[in-house]
């Protein structure tokens, strides 16, 4: 969250400045509902590029180097070797982390959210999570919140089911 502040905050950001020095006037980005989701979805990106660069290149170093090898003698061009060799040979760990995402599909995280939120950004970054915090710990509807998180995560778990199905379906192999 912070690097998004020095970013983007209005006093001596370097975005808002960028866009003050060639005459586009002073934008507030994180007071604007208009960019909130873009923003928040960005941050996600950024964060989970990480475990996710280090779970797909522990996969790609799994694949024998033979199949390069014989596909830079047939003529295969990177591309080529990426579309013929690397997507296949990492293609069930796409379905297994797919799968996996899905069950969390409705948990942005509300820390973030909180931390990022403003009043006139309210009421377009009110999601299960910020709405549970809200009203369960502040305002003490525990049983009313606690029936709002039971349904998240069965919508979650779902997902997750029919997911996996649909990857036993067109693939013929899913988590289990």
């Amino acid at each position: 969250m912070s690097i998004t502040y020095v970013f983007l905050t209005p006093a001596g950001g370097i975005i808002p400045s960028f866009f003050e020095s060639i005459g586009a006037g002073k934008i507030n980005i994180l007071m604007n509902p208009k960019y909130f989701r873009g923003l928040i979805v960005g941050q996600q990106i950024w964060k989970e590029a990480g475990w996710g660069t280090i779970i797909f290149l522990a996969a790609i170093t799994g694949i024998s180097v033979e199949l390069y090898e014989s596909a830079i003698i047939d003529g295969a061009t990177r591309w080529q070797q990426a579309r013929y060799i690397t997507i296949p040979s990492v293609s069930r760990l796409i379905v297994i982390v797919l799968i996996l995402r899905l069950g969390s599909i409705l948990s942005v995280g509300h820390t973030q959210l909180i931390l990022m939120m403003t009043p006139p950004t309210r009421n377009v970054g009110d999601v299960f999570d910020t709405y549970i915090y809200r009203n369960g710990i502040q305002q003490g509807l525990f049983s009313y919140t606690t029936a709002v998180g039971l349904f998240k995560m069965v919508v979650g778990a779902t997902m997750v089911g029919l997911s996996h199905s649909l990857a036993k379906k067109v693939r013929g192999e899913g988590l289990f």
